[in-house]
């Protein structure tokens, strides 16, 4: 390297990570960490559980004290975007210019924008960043009717919030089940379940055509069939799109996020991705993913700090997600979205079970409510690439604890 160092655009979690990594595995080059926040990095998943909830102040989800970076020699440059990439330079939003010997883009993804009339109308809100996730509690504690659009993990898990104030919450889904992208029908119908118990009322199958306002401010969400729901707060969680307008501009190669090969290298060979903007190759299940996680952050991290300083691996880490929603759990291993089959392990009534999902007989992960187990040894075998039946993950006197450890002992 020219000396010009490490420059990472992205202050999140992955970002975060690179830089740590870099220190940990014995980087001593320069190392800038460029945020457009103006917070230091912090932890994104509880903003919609325990922050939302009024558990945390907004220092403990911070991932360093702030002074932690200058003892690790990581320039933290924050209230700054990287606007463009030029040969071994970046421009900053300012007009100042950074060198690179290698870039790590960690630019994230933004939440995806709701497309009706009255989108903009105060009262309607998105929760990614930690302001907005400040500003969501503070207007939780007047908010007398809450609107939740979309009944993914941040819908699901911001409807459990609200609905533990004794607050009425609505949510609407066009789908036909929550998560239905991220769980199997089991798991999914369990978790409506629940929330359900505590007031949470759902509209499936359902689209917004329009939300409703009075002096600039929404009153209403009206869905398809022209009902209208009463609502002064409207939470829209529908989903996120990844941020690749500044890899576009470069040239860098797209295919459902900034492509990257197995090392996470992009079509320039200077420049990796990681993280949520990054899509890359699927070892386990064939074609291209981009996956939103803690984990997924991580572990690119980790894999890309090891490779700039001459430990090159492919990335192969086992993807897992979790998702807390009121008292419940829900934990998945692997990329279950694909499959033909579901074998469940434990029953649902008593609270606590598994569902195993496959594909034409072909492990592909575990979905868990409340059964930590069946997680950590879902991972065990996928990390292991071993093969489970569904006669075996349905056999409640399989014991797939032992298999797992039987054969990484072997």
């Amino acid at each position: 390297m020219t000396g010009a160092g490490v420059v990472i655009a992205g202050a999140g979690q992955a970002g975060f990570q690179a830089a740590l990594s870099l220190r940990d595995q014995g980087y001593d080059g320069r190392i800038t960490l460029v945020g457009d926040e103006a917070h230091p990095p912090y932890q994104r998943p509880p903003l919609s559980k325990a922050f939302l909830g009024g558990e945390m102040a907004a220092d403990t989800v911070l991932l360093r004290p702030p002074g932690a970076y200058a003892g690790l020699a990581i320039d933290l440059l924050l209230g700054q975007g990287i606007g463009e990439i030029g040969a071994g330079r970046v421009a900053l939003h300012d007009g100042a210019q950074l060198a690179y010997d290698h870039l790590i883009l960690a630019l994230g993804a933004r939440n995806r924008a709701l497309a009706v009339p009255g989108a903009g109308l105060q009262g309607v809100v998105m929760l990614r960043t930690l302001d907005e996730a400040a500003a969501l509690r503070d207007r939780l504690a007047e908010a007398a009717h809450v609107v939740v659009i979309g009944a993914g993990f941040i819908g699901l898990e911001v409807a459990a919030a609200v609905s533990s104030r004794g607050c009425p919450v609505h949510v609407i889904e066009v789908a036909p089940r929550a998560m239905a992208r991220a769980t199997s029908a089991p798991v999914s119908q369990y978790f409506s379940r629940r929330h359900a118990r505590q007031g949470v009322h759902f509209l499936f199958d359902t689209g917004v055509t329009r939300l409703v306002g009075r002096a600039g401010r929404v009153v209403g969400v009206e869905i398809a069939g022209g009902a209208t729901i009463a609502a002064d707060l409207v939470v829209v969680g529908i989903g996120v799109t990844p941020n690749v307008a500044l890899a576009q501009a470069h040239g860098l190669r797209l295919d459902g996020g900034i492509a990257v090969d197995s090392h996470l290298l992009t079509s320039d060979p200077a420049i990796s991705a990681i993280g949520d903007c990054a899509a890359f190759p699927d070892r386990r299940n064939g074609g291209r993913v981009r996956l939103e996680s803690v984990q997924n952050a991580v572990d690119q991290a980790r894999c890309v700090a090891a490779r700039l300083v001459g430990r090159a691996a492919p990335y192969a880490a086992v993807p897992w997600f979790w998702s807390d929603q009121g008292q419940d759990r829900l934990q998945i291993a692997g990329l279950t979205g694909s499959h033909d089959q579901v074998v469940l392990r434990g029953d649902p009534e008593s609270g606590a079970f598994s569902a195993f999902c496959f594909r034409q007989g072909r492990f592909l992960g575990v979905e868990s409510a409340n059964r930590p187990g069946d997680h950590m040894t879902g991972r065990r075998l996928l990390g292991q690439a071993l093969a489970l039946s569904p006669d075996q993950a349905g056999d409640p006197a399989f014991d797939l604890k032992a298999y797992a450890a039987g054969h990484r002992a072997a």
